[in-house]
């Protein structure tokens, strides 16, 4: 099926199975390779894009059921140079192997777009959908409070 998508501020139209998850048609249709398949299940986050600024388990989304929302990828929030969020968990050394980071800077982003000043408890439960295999939580939270105070340089 015919699809039409608008990523990162662009609208792409591709073609699609019926039952292609949101997460193989960002990647397979159009090459934006930033959301890993991790689980397949929603369970670790390392699918997360944005959809309207509310991030999502792009692996549980279908492609053909996410044609009406803004989606953004970690390859857009970063289009003009690193964004402050960015820039943060490379100040806090918040990123180990990077498989997760995506995930983890978007769900990070979209915090902090609606809540400027993050206590820990509204940190804790905002990543809870986003696994670390590496365990950098700590650096995660610090680099999240950086982005927050504006100081990530």
């Amino acid at each position: 099926m015919r699809i039409r998508l608008t990523v990162n501020g662009r609208t792409e139209q591709l073609d699609v199975e019926s039952r292609a998850s949101l997460l193989e048609a960002l990647r397979d249709g159009l090459d934006l390779t930033g959301a890993k398949l991790g689980c397949d299940r929603g369970e670790c986050g390392a699918c997360t894009v944005l959809v309207e600024g509310r991030p999502i388990y792009s692996c549980l989304a279908l492609a053909c059921e996410s044609q009406h929302g803004s989606i953004e990828t970690i390859e857009g929030l970063g289009a003009d140079g690193l964004h402050p969020v960015q820039q943060a968990f490379i100040a806090a050394d918040a990123l180990q192997c990077g498989f997760c980071t995506p995930g983890q800077i978007l769900s990070a982003t979209a915090l902090l777009r609606r809540s400027h000043r993050p206590g820990d408890p509204e940190i804790a439960r905002a990543m809870s959908g986003n696994l670390c295999r590496c365990g950098t939580y700590p650096k995660i939270r610090k680099a999240i409070r950086m982005a927050a105070r504006g100081r990530w340089r």
